[in-house]
């Protein structure tokens, strides 16, 4: 029951009998008309400006609509009362009635209240991670692991068809140098006195590839031909960084569906049979590009080359497909891989990347729009950096990895639920500040203590009530006979998880999992602050002796508050708890 699109329902129905009575006439925009919760409570539960996007639409007086609205919606069940304010803002005023229905609602349907499924149907590729299999994954991957990982639950919770994607940059020029640093740190297992050189990948990390592979091939590699040698090392060294960064993502509660490797796609003939589709279509042709604009680049020049026509999609340049030498240009497997994805039929095409690939963005869109047979919703979500914070300090790079802090490290300080849902309190474009002093307290300002905690007060409240056989009530249908009188701070509680529905949809709709994090702080602030509270000569309390119907109604509401919390914390990937430690 989401009393969101109920109310607009309700507002779009009056503003369509008006029409029909031809007291207003189309045409008008009715994608600007928002239901929200007012800022000042006395004026309503929720407000609307439809009459303000009439108003503007129609060249008429905003408050003149807003009364013919008003006159359409005063009468219905749910609504208590409808007024007029300003400019022509209706608040809207809601029947105590169907707060009542509420926790019955929330209680009947447990996990699967706030449910939605207008992505029923509709298949999504979303991409995200991707980094290259040449070492662990890094604090630099974590905010978009994490990400994506929250997206792709939060669109299955409202219909979607998910397929999470890693792409596997196991054919580009670095799986060269990853080979050749394995091959070194190998000498040196060996004892050979030998440094790394300048184009090496640092730190420790790559030494235990290096012994897995003395393990298994002890010294015959250092006599073998390179050209095998090399085969040999790439294989195993791919094959073992993969399993590293699997597991890191495990450590995270993360799991992909599938892992789509660059070097299959280019054996495969994939570039080739793309850009024949695209010279098909007339995009591909031999030009010249024109020198970057700004500085000077001495070592620049004018040269013919292959260059797709992504102009004609609006990007910047028309972009090259090989280099110089004849080998391909990094945009060409991206351009194969993408037409790939469409190939398989999604709907819905997600890539998230990091902050530093904002450039790529025009590029894909015109890769998408140039092999989509159908429409296709295409976005790239970008991740912006994360300052990790220790004693003031900001903390800059690992001893095993050379240039960045390892998530095994991150790990070593805070756990993954912690990890998962501070990295969803920001919107994925803002930089954003991982303070471990801060999660290691038990403060309102540590958002996941917060949070946890009103889970887990809500766990004692009832595993005491059930100790006194208060609870659960007998059977979940009897809620249907109850009333649940509510004074003001539990009714602004109830309010709250009322919003849940309509925060799934909007954080769905949007792709901004952070929304259900910001919003379950919203709803543990409302809890804390009515466990907290007073009510006429004592504290509030759940538990009453002798007072059975004032104790099953007040329990029914700590019971919906812990399934709205545990549905978005499920929903964010994080386990709620029950207890605190």
């Amino acid at each position: 029951m989401d009393i969101v699109n109920i109310l607009r329902d309700k507002i779009l129905n009056s503003v369509d009998e008006l029409v029909e009575e031809k007291k207003i006439q189309k045409p008008f925009n009715i994608d600007n008309i928002v239901v929200e919760r007012p800022k000042k409570q006395h004026q309503g539960d929720y407000s609307t400006n439809v009459a303000m996007v009439l108003g503007k639409a129609l060249s008429s007086n905003p408050r003149d609509i807003g009364e013919l609205i008003k006159s359409k919606m005063g009468d219905e069940d749910i609504i208590d009362a409808v007024s007029l304010d300003g400019p022509g803002f209706l608040n809207i005023k809601i029947n105590l009635k169907f707060w009542d229905s509420l926790i019955i609602e929330i209680m009947s349907n447990d996990k699967s209240y706030g449910e939605d499924r207008f992505g029923r149907g509709r298949k999504v590729n979303l991409e995200f991670v991707s980094a290259n299999p040449t070492g662990p994954l890094h604090l630099g991957h974590v905010r978009g692991a994490v990400f994506g990982d929250a997206l792709a639950r939060l669109l299955e919770f409202v219909g979607f068809q998910v397929t999470k994607e890693y792409y596997v940059n196991d054919g580009g020029a670095q799986i060269g140098i990853l080979v050749r640093t394995v091959y070194y740190r190998y000498l040196q297992t060996l004892g050979d006195d030998i440094a790394l050189p300048e184009d090496s990948y640092p730190g420790d990390y790559l030494l235990p590839v290096a012994e897995k592979l003395l393990d298994k091939y002890g010294e015959e590699l250092k006599n073998t031909e390179e050209f095998e040698r090399d085969k040999i090392i790439r294989e195993f060294s791919l094959e073992y960084m993969m399993k590293v960064i699997k597991s890191d993502l495990a450590s995270l509660n993360i799991e992909m569906d599938n892992f789509f490797s660059e070097q299959t796609m280019i054996n495969s003939n994939a570039i080739e049979t793309a850009l024949s589709t695209l010279k098909d279509k007339g995009l591909i042709y031999n030009g010249i590009i024109e020198a970057p604009k700004g500085k000077t680049h001495t070592d620049w020049e004018a040269r013919e080359q292959m260059l797709f026509k992504s102009t004609k999609f609006d990007d910047d340049i028309d972009r090259p497909i090989k280099k110089s030498d004849g080998s391909w240009t990094y945009f060409a497997p991206d351009l194969a891989y993408h037409a790939d994805k469409l190939k398989r039929g999604f709907d819905v095409v997600i890539d998230i990347l990091g902050a530093d690939h904002s450039g790529y963005v025009s590029r894909l869109k015109a890769v998408i729009n140039a092999f989509a047979e159908k429409r296709v919703e295409f976005e790239v979500k970008l991740v912006q950096l994360v300052k990790l914070i220790k004693n003031e300090k900001v903390l800059k790079m690992s001893k095993r990895a050379g240039d960045y802090i390892l998530i095994q490290d991150l790990l070593e300080e805070v756990n993954s639920d912690f990890i998962r849902f501070v990295m969803l309190t920001r919107n994925n474009d803002v930089p954003l500040d991982f303070d471990i002093d801060l999660m290691l307290s038990k403060s309102k300002d540590n958002p996941v203590f917060y949070v946890n905690y009103a889970h887990a007060r809500i766990s004692s409240v009832l595993k005491r009530a059930k100790e006194l056989n208060m609870w659960p009530l007998s059977k979940v249908e009897d809620l249907e006979k109850r009333t649940f009188p509510l004074i003001e701070n539990e009714l602004t509680l109830v309010k709250k998880l009322s919003e849940w529905p309509n925060v799934v949809r909007q954080s769905a709709k949007f792709h901004e999992p952070h929304r259900i994090a910001f919003y379950l702080n919203e709803v543990a602030s409302s809890f804390h602050s009515l466990y907290q509270s007073s009510y006429e000569s004592g504290s509030y309390r759940f538990i009453v002796e002798g007072a059975q119907e004032l104790c099953a109604n007040r329990l029914a509401l700590a019971n919906s508050t812990q399934i709205v919390i545990r549905n978005g914390l499920s929903l964010l990937g994080i386990v709620p708890l029950d207890e605190m430690y």
